[in-house]
């Protein structure tokens, strides 16, 4: 349950021992959302809705109620949440650049270059604006390139705009878009100015990124879980770089996509990853394919490592994150942004269906009826693909990177039969 704060709690920084938790009959549940999660989390057999001021075991809270309650709050041993503390160091724009930045220079310093290297997978960023000077002097540098203004913690593709003319970015500095009557009381918002991927990889002449969800159970040690389902987000426009300013054209988020006026719901603008990657194989191979998913394994694995230590780790947190994810016509992947409450609400039946199964399969390993051993490779449709380290498939022997035949435990857009592992792995528990 949880309850006020009280004298004896130890705050999110101790690192008590460990205790044995017993299965509960019932879980009392509070949940933030009216979308798929609360679906969910009724048809769960054992688990009761709790309103208002009743003591729940488990919520699924927004983040505003986080930051205004965390830090008040005692929570029993089994208590759960579905967020860290500052999430916003991986999942605001800016600080997820200036996190990454930082750590490529730590690579660089303990492990070479080579390593450095491996973190170049987010376009050049600036944050405005403090860095707007420096942005300055690369924007000279490369006059006729297309670059994106994003506000850094807004989402939906809400306020976000292109530009080729420091003129654009002049006049938003002095006024920040906004009227007169705010001029005098509101600061300009934080932005980042991103290097925008003018070359992205095309599908029927179509611009697409894709919608990635990763589970983090601990950040000290590091424990994280890729779901096997995804999707493709496409634009409803052909691609084109002459006409800049149409959000139909370069911006993929369905919440854009959705007001186009030959917008259909019920076909909507995504594929499912599976559908993806087998189009990939079929144009380029497997080999080019699997080294591009394994690229995409390494920027799942290397941002979480930015922030593992400045992360507030807490037992009672778990987060589930959406990552965007842009191909270019080199297949190589980018990474746009983390979100830390990715969308809930289906765009279609199939939507539907795969959020309701994806938030399943996170219930089962945050475990609140604790049927698990902590030794499962996988879950459902998620894969433990790092444990304090990287994870080996289940059918390799050899568990370090450093030998030749190892094999990450990452099946991103493989088949995702979790009905069937499900069975078989709470079968084995009633042994």
């Amino acid at each position: 349950m949880s309850k006020s704060k009280t004298l004896g709690y130890k705050g999110p920084y101790s690192y008590q021992k460990q205790k044995e938790r017993e299965p509960r009959s019932c879980i009392r549940f509070k949940c933030a959302l009216t979308n798929t999660i609360m679906d969910v989390l009724r048809q769960r057999p054992g688990w009761m809705e709790v309103k208002d001021e009743g003591e729940w075991d488990f919520y699924w809270c927004d983040v505003s109620w986080l930051r205004e309650n965390f830090d008040h709050i005692y929570m029993d041993e089994h208590v759960r949440i579905c967020h860290f503390r500052n999430h916003y160091e991986l999942t605001r724009k800016n600080f997820m650049v200036k996190n990454m930045k930082r750590f490529r220079k730590q690579l660089e310093r303990e492990a070479g270059k080579l390593e450095a290297a491996k973190c170049d997978f987010f376009p050049k960023t600036f944050d405005l604006p403090s860095e707007y000077h420096l942005f300055v002097e690369e924007f000279r540098r490369n006059p006729g390139i297309t670059w994106i203004m994003k506000p850094v913690a807004r989402s939906q593709g809400r306020g976000i705009f292109l530009f080729r003319k420091l003129k654009d970015i002049m006049d938003w500095r002095k006024d920040g878009g906004r009227s007169d009557d705010q001029k005098e009381e509101i600061q300009v918002e934080n932005y980042v100015a991103q290097r925008y991927i003018e070359n992205p990889y095309l599908i029927g002449g179509r611009k697409f990124d894709l919608r990635v969800y990763v589970l983090v159970t601990s950040y000290l040690p590091l424990r994280a879980w890729l779901y096997r389902d995804g999707f493709a987000r496409f634009s409803n426009t052909r691609f084109t770089l002459a006409s800049i300013g149409d959000h139909y054209i370069h911006l993929t988020n369905v919440a854009v996509q959705k007001t186009a006026p030959d917008y259909d719901p019920e076909k909507g603008c995504k594929w499912m990853i599976q559908q993806l990657r087998q189009y990939l194989t079929a144009k380029h191979g497997p080999e080019m394919v699997e080294k591009l998913f394994q690229e995409m394994d390494n920027i799942f694995i290397k941002s979480l490592q930015s922030v593992q230590k400045v992360i507030i780790n807490d037992k009672h947190c778990f987060e589930l994150y959406g990552y965007d994810i842009l191909i270019d016509q080199d297949l190589k992947p980018w990474l746009l942004e983390v979100n830390a409450s990715p969308s809930l609400t289906a765009s279609s039946q199939e939507d539907y269906r795969l959020k309701c199964r994806l938030l399943e399969d996170v219930l089962h390993i945050v475990d609140m009826e604790v049927r698990l051993t902590g030794k499962e490779k996988r879950v459902g449709g998620f894969d433990l693909m790092w444990n304090e380290g990287p994870v080996s498939r289940e059918d390799s022997h050899l568990d370090m990177p450093g030998n030749g035949n190892f094999v990450a435990n990452t099946h991103l857009g493989c088949i995702n039969d979790r009905k069937k592992q499900l069975k078989q792995l709470y079968a084995q528990k009633k042994v």
